[in-house]
């Protein structure tokens, strides 16, 4: 069969298929669970991708994780990733939700166009990846082995423009922890050590040196733990920070600044600091590495179906983000392409909340999964395209 037809069939299955993924990304809008709690999205989706012929491995790696694989023969194993842990309070305020639907969409299609082929066309394996929101499912992942025999891997993800290529930046995660010496505030203040002047000083420590920070670099923080009581000069101090840049050179760099930043808040007011960074399996949040040749494909099956893309020099300068999908793509070529769903607010606001569970936010990610599926069907039926895609991951990476 030619490609031409086994991309209609993959769309004809994904459209046949339409309300049952609409349910999908309406149960997971409506039960949103924190990272590393998604048992009942885990339970959805595996049961689904079950009932579709795929074989599953719950609990892959992960208690909430799972693999999903189904074979046609010989040929290349390639990877469609599904999220689905939400927000504190704000819930699917990041499109999680949306994300885990084009991603059982995009598998759905991929199998019956492999099923109406008599060539031998690989592996689709459909990853569930718990906890991208702060809690590094995918290093993790990694770590043990999980993509090693991954030939490529691809998602999309919600957000306010369509874009193929990601501009996703190093994020690293830390807590800084001030402590001092109670006493009370008016009767003997010259008996404590105040942990809270300690904060407030770093706080303004960081905010003087984002002035001379560059302006791909982004620091952000706030202060967890302020004290008890007014009239107790408090003892101990927390603040938690994110520091980004788009680089490792820089990340690395800008994390020297900031460490400077506490410590000379801790020296001024003479207390103790305690600057711990949270690692993922021993790694953080890496910039994107955007394999350009699966960029291209998207975007021309994405245009075919009515969205338009600024040109890449544009999209490069698009707003950042962070995410674990880096760190995949210096396992193996990846992408991870941007889809509009409508939001009069950005990504991690209630008004984004709501539209992850709309109507249009829905058929936004039935175009985005259809993309998918032509794009990896693409690769399936041209060793040459995957050859030159390798070539361009390995040139990346070095």
């Amino acid at each position: 069969m030619a490609n031409e037809q086994l991309k209609s069939m993959a769309v004809k299955a994904i459209d046949s298929k339409d309300r049952e993924l609409f349910e999908i990304g309406q149960y997971l809008h409506h039960n949103p669970e924190l990272m590393f709690e998604e048992v009942k999205a885990h339970d959805l989706l595996t049961n689904y991708l079950e009932k579709q012929g795929f074989q599953v491995d719950r609990g892959h790696v992960l208690p909430t994780a799972f693999r999903a694989v189904f074979s046609a023969g010989k040929g290349p194993k390639i990877c469609v990733i599904c999220e689905y842990d939400a927000l504190p309070e704000i819930g699917h305020a990041c499109g999680h939700n949306l994300i885990a639907e084009a991603g059982i969409a995009t598998a759905v299609g991929i199998k019956a166009a492999m099923e109406s082929s008599q060539s031998d066309l690989g592996q689709v394996v459909v990853y569930g990846t718990p906890a991208e929101e702060g809690g590094g499912g995918k290093i993790t992942m990694i770590q043990k082995g999980c993509f090693d025999d991954i030939d490529l891997a691809m998602m999309v993800h919600p957000c306010t423009y369509d874009a193929g290529y990601a501009n996703v930046i190093a994020i690293i995660m830390l807590t800084v922890t001030y402590e001092g010496k109670n006493a009370h505030a008016s009767a003997y203040p010259w008996e404590g050590i105040n942990a809270l002047d300690a904060a407030v000083q770093a706080y303004v420590n960081i905010s003087t040196l984002r002035q001379q920070c560059k302006p791909t670099w982004r620091i952000h923080g706030i202060i967890s733990n302020g004290g008890t009581k007014p009239n107790i000069i408090p003892d101990k101090c927390v603040l938690q920070y994110q520091i980004r840049a788009p680089n490792d050179n820089e990340i690395k760099e800008l994390k020297e600044k900031c460490i400077n930043c506490f410590q000379s808040a801790a020296t001024a007011t003479g207390c103790t600091v305690d600057i711990t960074f949270h690692h993922f399996a021993g790694d953080y949040y890496v910039p994107l590495l955007n394999n350009l040749q699966m960029v291209e494909i998207y975007e021309k099956y994405a245009k075919s179906l009515g969205v338009t893309f600024a040109s890449l020099e544009e999209q490069k300068k698009y707003p950042t983000a962070s995410t674990d999908m880096g760190n995949v793509s210096r396992a193996v070529p990846s992408i991870q392409p941007y889809y509009t769903i409508g939001s009069r607010g950005v990504n991690h606001t209630p008004e984004f909340n709501q539209a992850s569970g709309s109507e249009y936010g829905h058929r936004q990610t039935i175009i985005a999964a259809k993309s998918m599926a032509m794009t990896c069907l693409d690769v399936m039926t041209d060793p040459d395209l995957l050859t030159k895609i390798k070539s361009e991951f390995h040139s990346s990476c070095n």
